[in-house]
């Protein structure tokens, strides 16, 4: 039995795991799917305060609480900054690394550093007051009319630090088996550095999954298998 905690991206929440979860338990595995703090249900918590370190203390605390031991961590998205943040912390507690579709980060950026220069500022201007609003779900490979309906109705706006922190790492990165599952038709564009720099790398095992962005929704199936095997 493997032990899987998969990490939400920004905007979203533990609900869009809904179809991806029931497959991995339905092979016997545990599962659990957290909504970060002020997000989701957890949308009434969001503060001014709420920030990326935040959110790394939301999964730590949760294996801690849990004691969870050989967990397979999935990060999707923004979840990419997240789980490695969440290896510096708790590495000891892992087994692998899987990111979906995801930020791959280095040491000492924050997301707005991998915005591009020229609207940098004006994305960080978009959150200060009330966080990031989303992108429309089309830009995330959600076009069937229920899904959109259905992921609408879920999604928030981010609280502002979560972008504009900076990701410090206190330890060596942990010699953990690393996945990195790309989501190709339509490719958003933000990832693409990561596809290219890691589909050959024989330190990371590369998957891709033809489907837009938001895989647990549009491809819950076959991003299930993939998670089994990753």
């Amino acid at each position: 039995m493997k032990t899987f905690v998969l990490v939400h991206g920004a905007w979203h929440g533990g609900w869009c795991w809904r179809r991806v979860a029931p497959l991995l338990r339905a092979e016997g595995h545990e599962v659990f799917a957290p909504t970060l703090t002020g997000l989701g249900e957890r949308a009434h918590l969001a503060r001014p305060e709420t920030d990326l370190n935040t959110h790394i203390t939301d999964v730590t605390a949760l294996m801690e609480m849990e004691d969870l031991r050989d967990v397979t961590l999935v990060g999707h998205s923004y979840g990419g900054f997240v789980i490695t943040g969440v290896a510096d912390r708790a590495a000891s507690r892992l087994a692998s690394l899987v990111y979906l579709d995801a930020f791959v980060p280095e040491n000492g950026k924050s997301l707005a550093d991998y915005v591009p220069e020229s609207g940098r500022a004006g994305f960080v201007a978009s959150g200060e007051t009330n966080g990031f609003p989303s992108f429309p779900l089309a830009r995330f490979g959600v076009t069937d009319a229920n899904d959109v309906a259905w992921a609408q109705r879920h999604i928030v706006n981010q609280p502002f630090r979560t972008f504009t922190q900076k990701l410090i790492l206190a330890n060596p990165p942990p010699k953990l088996p690393r996945s990195f599952i790309a989501c190709t038709e339509p490719s958003m564009g933000t990832f693409d550095p990561w596809y290219a720099a890691l589909r050959n790398n024989p330190a990371w095992r590369f998957h891709e999954i033809k489907t837009g962005h938001d895989a647990m929704i549009t491809e819950s199936r076959q991003l299930a298998g993939l998670l089994l095997t990753a």
